[in-house]
């Protein structure tokens, strides 16, 4: 083995050194140490670096193992966040109360128009009208409800008008074309141009209104087709309650 030349003697032959070094020490460029017999070179390059990150990895997996790791449990809750129920999935009483016929909602609904020209003033249209009379399938508060329909036929088609008065004010109604008279159930089934089609406009004439402050409501309607004699009546109703029929009115054709 080298080693370095001094000119005085060695701290390890002759204990402390006590004065200055005056000579100079001559170092080597060392090489590779050569392995020992038997034994295993040791890994370079690469190879060291494999060996160290799969160290880290098993670090790792045994702390999770003991106490979790917060990025998981961030991960589990997000993952029932997003299997959650939605506040607006369609479910529960608000989309009952605004369920309306087909699967639609009565709410998105909007047929008619109050400002429009109403039926008695259509021009060249053969008129009918009809009072309102209370059904007693009514719901509770509109015993004061009334009011006229009018149904007008001429070169446009058939033109419907309601106005009414004893609403709930603010509250949303509707009215359908009907095929019976009154005093036959209440009505009976809704008026449709073609008997076997769709139960919907414009197979079917509806008119939707909202009561003002003073409890009036009025709109009016158009369709392309003629009812002829087949539309007798006009029954209005919540709109959130189809079967809660408020009153009918009769057409004397």
């Amino acid at each position: 083995m080298y080693h370095p030349t001094f000119d005085h003697a060695s701290p390890q032959d002759t204990g402390p050194v006590t004065g200055p070094i005056t000579g100079s020490v001559t170092t080597p460029v060392a090489g590779p140490a050569a392995p020992l017999p038997g034994s295993a070179p040791r890994p370079r390059g690469p190879r060291r670096r494999i060996a160290g990150c799969l160290a880290v990895l098993t670090a790792t997996a045994l702390l999770s193992g003991c106490g979790g790791s917060s990025d998981s449990a961030d991960d589990e809750n997000a993952s029932a966040a997003s299997s959650a129920p939605s506040a607006s999935s369609g479910t529960g009483k608000g989309m009952d109360k605004d369920k309306g016929m087909d699967g639609m909602s009565d709410m998105d609904m909007k047929y008619g128009d109050p400002s429009a020209t109403p039926a008695y003033r259509v021009a060249g249209a053969s008129v009918v009208k009809g009072a309102f009379e209370l059904l007693d399938t009514r719901p509770p508060g509109m015993d004061d409800a009334k009011g006229t329909a009018w149904l007008g036929q001429g070169d446009g088609g058939t033109t419907v008008t309601v106005s009414l008065s004893g609403l709930k004010p603010g509250h949303h109604y509707m009215a359908h074309l009907h095929s019976s008279h009154c005093s036959a159930d209440n009505g009976g089934e809704h008026f449709r141009f073609d008997k076997g089609g769709a139960a919907k406009p414009p197979n079917e004439v509806w008119l939707t209104f909202t009561a003002d402050k003073s409890g009036k409501g009025t709109t009016t309607v158009t369709n392309e087709k003629k009812t002829g004699k087949g539309a007798v009546a006009l029954v209005v109703h919540p709109m959130e309650a189809m079967d809660n029929r408020i009153a009918c009115a009769d057409f004397d054709f």
